[in-house]
Formats: C-alpha cells, sequence, structure tokens
C-alpha cells in the first residue's frame, strides 16, 4: 500500500472516528445520532477491510469489520429515515430490513461464494435507492430550509457513492480491486468530509428547530400563539394565515399544498415555509395543516350532537382524503382510535358509528 493511499485511509478513518465521537457526545440520546454513529463506523471498517495489505493476508479479525462494511447501505437506509422523516418512531420493526441484510451478510460470508456476495451487491443497492427516496420524498413538504437542501446533497453525495462503491465491488475482480483500492480510498475520504458537513448542518437545523419549540419537538406551536418579537409585516402575515386555516378552514380543500397555501397569502412558497417553521415551531407542512384537521375531528368526536355521524365522514370533512392515513394521525396524537376517542368522551351510551 503507497504512502498517499496510507495516508488517504488514515484520514478518512481519523474524520470519521471524531465525527462520530463528536455526534455521540452531543447528540446521543437523539435516535438518528445513535443510527449515524453506526453508519459513521461501517465507513471505517470499509476503509479498514478493504486495504490491499489486510485484503491479502485476510487475518481472522477482520471477519466483524467487512461485516459492518457490507451493512453500510442498510445502515444509511436506516438514518435517513430516522433522520428525515418526522415521524419516525425507533421500532424493532424499523430493524427488520436491516436484520435481513445482515442474515444475507453472513450467509455469503459463510459460504463466500460468487451467487451469494452478488445478492448481497444487490440487496445493497435496494437499499440505497430507498434510502434516497426516503430522502427526496418529503422534502416539498419540508418546512426547514437549510434540512431542504441537505436532502439533494445528501442523496447525491452519500446515496451514489455508495451504490458507486457497490457496482465497483461487483463488477470489478479482487485483483483488480486492490490495484483501484487506492481510488476507493479517495472517494470514502470525500464521503467523510461530506458526511461531516452534513451531520453539522443537521445538527444546527435542529438546535434551532429546538430552540424555536422551547425543547419540545413533538408538541405543536398553535397558530394564534405568534411571537411577541416579530416586526408588523411578519404578524400582519400570521393573522391572515390564521383568518385562513380558522375562519376560513383552508385546510379542508383537497389536495392542498404549500404553494396554493402561498398563493393565496400572495408570497413566495421560501416565504411561508419560513413564516411557518420558524414563527410557528413547525418543521413538515403535512403535520402543520393534519394539526388542524385533527382539532376539529377531535371537537366533532367529543360533540353529542355528531354522535351519530360515521367517523369516515367527519375525517373527510376536515381534509384527510381517506380514512387510513387519518386514524394513524389520530392516533399518533391521542393514542387512541377514533372510535374508542369517542365512545370514552360520549359514554357507553352513545352508538358510535362505525369507521
Amino acid at each position: 500500500m503507497s504512502s498517499i493511499e496510507a495516508g488517504l485511509r488514515g484520514s478518512g478513518i481519523t474524520v470519521l472516528l471524531l465525527l462520530a465521537l463528536l455526534v455521540w457526545r452531543d447528540a446521543w440520546q437523539a435516535v438518528a445520532a445513535r443510527y449515524y454513529v453506526l453508519f459513521v463506523l461501517s465507513g471505517i471498517a470499509y476503509l479498514v477491510e478493504t486495504a490491499p495489505a489486510l485484503m491479502a493476508a485476510d487475518p481472522l479479525w477482520l471477519v466483524p469489520l467487512k461485516f459492518l462494511s457490507n451493512l453500510s447501505a442498510a445502515l444509511f437506509q436506516l438514518w435517513a429515515r430516522a433522520a428525515f422523516d418526522d415521524a419516525f418512531k425507533p421500532s424493532w420493526f424499523a430493524w427488520l430490513p436491516t436484520a435481513a441484510m445482515a442474515a444475507l451478510i453472513g450467509w455469503a460470508m459463510t459460504a463466500d461464494q460468487w451467487l451469494p456476495w452478488r445478492i448481497v451487491q444487490g440487496a445493497a443497492l435496494v437499499f440505497v435507492c430507498v434510502g434516497v427516496c426516503q430522502v427526496l420524498v418529503g422534502r416539498h413538504t419540508d418546512l426547514v430550509e437549510s434540512r431542504r437542501r441537505l436532502r439533494l446533497i445528501l442523496s447525491i453525495v452519500v446515496g451514489f457513492v455508495i451504490a458507486g462503491i457497490t457496482i465497483h465491488a461487483a463488477v470489478t475482480s479482487p485483483a483488480l480491486r486492490v490495484h483501484s483500492s487506492l481510488i476507493t480510498a479517495g472517494i470514502v475520504l470525500g464521503l467523510a468530509l461530506a458526511s461531516a458537513v452534513l451531520q453539522l448542518g443537521l445538527r444546527r437545523q435542529m438546535d434551532l428547530a429546538i430552540v424555536a419549540t422551547g425543547g419540545n419537538m413533538a408538541a405543536p406551536v398553535a397558530v394564534s400563539a405568534a411571537p411577541v418579537a416579530i416586526d408588523p409585516e411578519e404578524r400582519a402575515l400570521l393573522d391572515r394565515l390564521r383568518r385562513l386555516m380558522e375562519e376560513e378552514r383552508v385546510y379542508r380543500e383537497e389536495g392542498l399544498g404549500i404553494a396554493a397555501l402561498a398563493a393565496r397569502l400572495g408570497l413566495p412558497e421560501y416565504r411561508l415555509r419560513r413564516l411557518i417553521n420558524q414563527r410557528l415551531g413547525h418543521r413538515n407542512f403535512t403535520s402543520f395543516v393534519n394539526g388542524y384537521r385533527l382539532a376539529e375531528t377531535v371537537a366533532a368526536l367529543s360533540d353529542p350532537t355528531q354522535a351519530q355521524v360515521p367517523v369516515l365522514t367527519i375525517a373527510l370533512d376536515a381534509g384527510f382524503q381517506s380514512i387510513g392515513p387519518f386514524n394513524r394521525a389520530f392516533k399518533a396524537q391521542t393514542g387512541m382510535t377514533p372510535t374508542d376517542f369517542r365512545r370514552e368522551h360520549l359514554g357507553n351510551g352513545a352508538q358510535n358509528a362505525a369507521e
């Protein structure tokens, strides 16, 4: 291994290790940070296990590093979901795809044949594609401007670099792979530096969001409770937004998006996103609109005069497009199904309409 390649690998390992320690120290309680640390460790494992000297010697202690290195695509997908989906909640179910990938890697390492490794590499490409889609799919409704930009950078830099390395490993013979290891080391070092910038950017916008919501990231901020320290123009915009949402109830309109609401206010989209995010504390446009829809449905399900109105009718009238998303959003906010909520508030004497 040349001194240049050794320097690249050493620099990459150092950057990734320092980044993992920094993230773990500052945000270890955040689920996304834990997943990110695992993803970073998989990058370190890749830099170590693909060193030509170690690939030739293949010592026994390299086995866990190979395993972790091949798991990087699955860890990328898991981190992307936790970092960019505000509704993500950690559970054993979220780990099932990663566990399946781990089983495939274990099979390939045990068999050490062409077909198992090609299946692992194909699965890795699927994970990368899913991770990139998860990063990009919520960009339109993301109200955090810095995070919207990071979505594009992340999908291009991280996702496609992992995909490129995976494809390179699949189509290149082991002998040629050793000769091209200098290129891959340089790529991973660039990925390490890009990851550092991305994670610091994500951490900064997370800190700003925590300040905006008073430390409670889960609690929605009422539109009527506008901040005091705002200029007259913003206060007027907030009043107009409140009238549209509370009096005109535009949240009931089918397909209401940020573009349509911005047009109603006569604002560019970026200004409306900034207003809702920085002044009202919301990080996602869908959750902002659903807050009004859920408030209406909660009031209707608690109203004895609407005891005979079907739950589906109440949900559709409030602006939900179908019963499934409504049930999930309602349970996430109240901890119970709409039917159970109505039964608890109206008593057993009320006849509950079927969902």
